[in-house]
């Protein structure tokens, strides 16, 4: 029997995500734990020598030798992040995207993204889909998957440091596992971000009923069940990190960490859990960086990398979220335990989601059909 050589694949534009579920949070974090749940098991791939780097980035010169060529600012890269998921997933994926800092003052977002979905047999293009969405909820989902496990279950406070995208995911997601979140600190950098961050709350999140503006991070963790640090800013100098330090932060609270941060020495007490999203993501990145790596990329877990390697922390204090997900470690053992969750974003995150919203196109007929070719002319 011959088969057809025809591909087709699906495009999907921000409104046909939307239409197909990409903002549907709750389902979003449900999809993220059950990619946990491969992740420990090792049903996945993604780039580098041990399967599990962020990805590759090319970066320009601060001084380009060439006239056309971009110079180096903050944020200016392209990079691509390609994973394979098993489980019922079973697809391989890519995400591309470009960001320049500068792109706010032409209206566009930091960062735009696209994703590439696989079929994981032939390699032949299923989608091609818009992923700013994908990528922000997915982002999101991560510290709500960590507090269904690893914050208490009275959580009332949330304490946010950055009340910009990735703020509002975080909050939507840390609301579909913890609903007793009616309570928020914030502090922001700029007028424009926290009044939209106030809208967006009155309209989309009326059961916040509490909303207090903080001038300092001090007032964001005290008193705080949950904590996050969403806020961009330029690597470098970890003095220059937004600090959680030991004294400001409540028994019990849990701090889920998706942008820069530093934490104090206290904090470094072996009592005080420190979970990655996945261990090897950061080994990966520590093997690929100048050291400190905390220097160079200041997520939380990487300056866990630096300190296992001076010796101030054991490698085995270091846990892993899909451990926890997986049911082979305890989540939450009491409520007094203080918790820190560094999030690194991962590729098959992408994959898994943009390959639920993926079948959901498909099963709604959502979208475009668009050929790759009837029959390919090399073969």
């Amino acid at each position: 029997m011959t088969q057809s050589a025809k591909i087709d694949f699906l495009y999907l534009s921000e409104q046909d995500m939307i239409k197909a579920g990409v903002t549907d949070m709750a389902a979003c974090v449900d999809t993220m734990e059950e990619m946990f749940g491969l992740l420990w098991h090792g049903d996945y791939r993604m780039a580098g020598a041990n399967n599990d780097s962020h990805g590759a980035m090319v970066l320009f010169p601060e001084n380009p030798p060439f006239p056309e060529m971009p110079r180096g600012t903050a944020d200016r890269r392209f990079m691509a992040m390609p994973a394979y998921l098993g489980g019922r997933f079973r697809a391989a994926g890519v995400k591309w995207y470009g960001s320049n800092l500068e792109n706010r003052e032409k209206g566009l977002p930091r960062s735009i993204l696209t994703f590439v979905l696989n079929d994981a047999d032939t390699g032949a293009p299923l989608a091609f889909m818009s992923a700013n969405l994908l990528s922000a909820y997915r982002t999101g989902a991560i510290p709500g998957v960590g507090a269904r496990h690893l914050a208490r279950k009275d959580s009332k406070v949330f304490g946010l440091m950055g009340p910009g995208v990735m703020g509002r995911t975080t909050l939507m997601a840390l609301r579909a596992v913890r609903p007793g979140i009616d309570t928020v600190m914030i502090k922001a950098r700029g007028q424009a971000s926290l009044q939209s961050f106030l809208d967006w709350l009155k309209t989309d999140v009326p059961e916040v009923v509490n909303v207090e503006i903080v001038d300092t991070i001090e007032e964001v963790v005290r008193g705080s069940d949950v904590v996050s640090y969403c806020g961009s800013g330029a690597a470098g100098d970890p003095a220059t990190y937004p600090i959680v330090k030991r004294e400001w932060v409540k028994p019990g609270a849990f701090l889920a960490m998706p942008s820069t941060c530093e934490i104090d020495p206290a904090m470094e007490a072996k009592d005080v859990r420190k979970v990655a999203d996945n261990t090897g993501l950061y080994e990966a990145w520590f093997d690929e960086l100048p050291k400190p790596a905390h220097n160079i990329i200041p997520i939380i877990g990487v300056k866990f990398m630096d300190l296992i390697a001076e010796g101030r922390m054991a490698k085995d204090d270091l846990e892993d979220l899909g451990r926890i997900v997986a049911g082979d470690a305890p989540g939450r053992q009491n409520d007094d335990e203080i918790i820190i969750l560094s999030v690194g974003g991962m590729p098959v995150e992408d994959v898994a989601w943009g390959t639920v919203v993926y079948r959901n196109a498909l099963a709604r007929g959502i979208g475009q059909s668009l050929n790759l070719w009837d029959e390919p002319v090399l073969r």
